[in-house]
Parts: C-alpha cells; sequence; structure tokens
C-alpha cells in the first residue's frame, strides 16, 4: 500500500468500511464504474485501459510524495474489497477546504446509495476536518439525482448554492448544487 506524505494516519475505518490511500489494483473498477455513470461526473468521453494506466502512472502516483496534493484519493473497502472510490478534490491548501468526491460500484448504488455515501462521508471528514484541519468541505453535484441531497443533507451539509444552468447536458442546460460543510469547533 502506497502512503500519502501529507497525512499522519493512512487507513480510516468505521466497522467493516475503511478507506485506505487508492489502491493500483483497484484502477479498472474505477474505470467501469466512472464509465458507467460518466452521466453525473465532470468526464466527457468514457475512458480507456490506456487512459486510465496514464493517469494512475503520471497523475495518482506523484500524488502520494507531494506536500500539499491537489487531491488526495482513497479506495472505499467493505471487508477489504473496493466498493467504491473518492477524496478530496480541488484543494485548497490557503483557504483549508476541498471538495468532496465519491463513486461507489454502480451494482450497489440502487439498493445502498444512502448507505455508502453516509459512511465515505464520515470517514472523509476524519481525515479533513482531524488530520488535514480543514474549515470546510463542499460537494458539486449536477441536478440529476436528487437522492443525493438528502445524504448529504442528513450529513449535517448545508445547501449553500444553486448555479442556474450551469452544465449542458443530454440537449439542455442543468442546474449544479452546491453543498458544505463547516468544521465543528
Amino acid at each position: 500500500m502506497k502512503f500519502y506524505k501529507v497525512l499522519h494516519n493512512q487507513i480510516f475505518s468505521k466497522g467493516e468500511f475503511s478507506i485506505v490511500p487508492i489502491r493500483y489494483e483497484d484502477r479498472m473498477s474505477i474505470l467501469k464504474w466512472r464509465n458507467e455513470q460518466i452521466y453525473h461526473l465532470r468526464q466527457d468521453k468514457p475512458l480507456t485501459e490506456e487512459n486510465q494506466e496514464l493517469y494512475f502512472n503520471t497523475v495518482i502516483n506523484k500524488l502520494f510524495d507531494e506536500e500539499q496534493p491537489k487531491q488526495i484519493l482513497f479506495s472505499y473497502l467493505q471487508n477489504d474489497v473496493c466498493i467504491g472510490y473518492g477524496g478530496l478534490v480541488h484543494i485548497n491548501w490557503t483557504d483549508k477546504n476541498a471538495e468532496v468526491s465519491f463513486i461507489m460500484n454502480t451494482e450497489l448504488e440502487q439498493d445502498y446509495f444512502s448507505k455508502h455515501w453516509t459512511f465515505f462521508l464520515q470517514l472523509i471528514e476524519q481525515i479533513a476536518f482531524k488530520e488535514l484541519n480543514f474549515h470546510k468541505l463542499f460537494t458539486y453535484a449536477f441536478d440529476l439525482r436528487p437522492l443525493i441531497y438528502e445524504v448529504i443533507e442528513n450529513a449535517g451539509y448545508i445547501k449553500e448554492a444553486i448555479l442556474k444552468e450551469h452544465c449542458f447536458f443530454n440537449g439542455s442546460y442543468i442546474d449544479v448544487v452546491i453543498h458544505s460543510k463547516f468544521e465543528e469547533r
């Protein structure tokens, strides 16, 4: 397992669930889920195996050694099996904030969407607020999956903004909804 230089602790757990620094062995599962869920990601075309290898070898590998990486990504595990991935992206080290990103195995979404989003948020908040002493986390979501707002709001995130007709999707413009959570002091 690789280690992030910026983190003291590398593994964060809650019962049978944990997040660990993103694992190379999970890259093809991640590729599959991203391609299946492209409609709600900021990804304009399907990934190829070649794209994924290049991304892991040139972008991901560098993150582990950086003092202030732009993103910190994790494999999300249930009993040591990868069922999702995500992390802190678009990190602003000066202002101590980051966007939360997470996707899970597409097959689990229908029955376990809320459960896994809730567990992932709890784990990523440990890193952001306790390890890194961030001030704020936020989510940036295309207004396509209303279930996500209930989960995020139940986790203490407040709707901060709606960017009207911000993204072009399937022939029309859609809103982007931003939720935020501040470190409890």
